[in-house]
């Protein structure tokens, strides 16, 4: 199954990295892969590639934080769970409103 295949995939690169951004990282995209079987199979096909590792996505973030905290000029900046969601979705080119489907009252009958 797709799901579970991902899953280990994910499990796999955050293993050794337990505590770090980058095991986080793992954990918000296994709970969006569990929600979307077609994130699923977009993201266990990046997974193969280097650059798309959970790692890389990581990167990302944490830029989005580094150009917040700038910016801010304080001490610590924090990024949301729905910002952070964001940043991957769109690393690994999952769109949600492309994603769900639309059912009307015919199609339950």
């Amino acid at each position: 199954m797709v799901i579970d295949d991902v899953i280990a995939k994910i499990s796999g690169q955050q293993k050794g990295k337990e505590g770090t951004a980058v095991y986080g990282c793992g954990e918000q995209l296994k709970d969006i892969c569990r929600k979307d079987p077609h994130a699923a199979e977009l993201v266990l096909q990046d997974l193969e590639n280097k650059d798309m590792s959970i790692e890389a996505c990581e990167k990302k973030i944490k830029a989005f934080a580094d150009k917040r905290h700038k910016e801010a000029k304080g001490n610590s900046v924090y990024v949301s769970p729905a910002e952070a969601e964001k940043i991957i979705c769109d690393f690994y080119g999952i769109h949600a409103a492309e994603n769900k489907k639309t059912v009307s009252l015919a199609d339950l009958i």
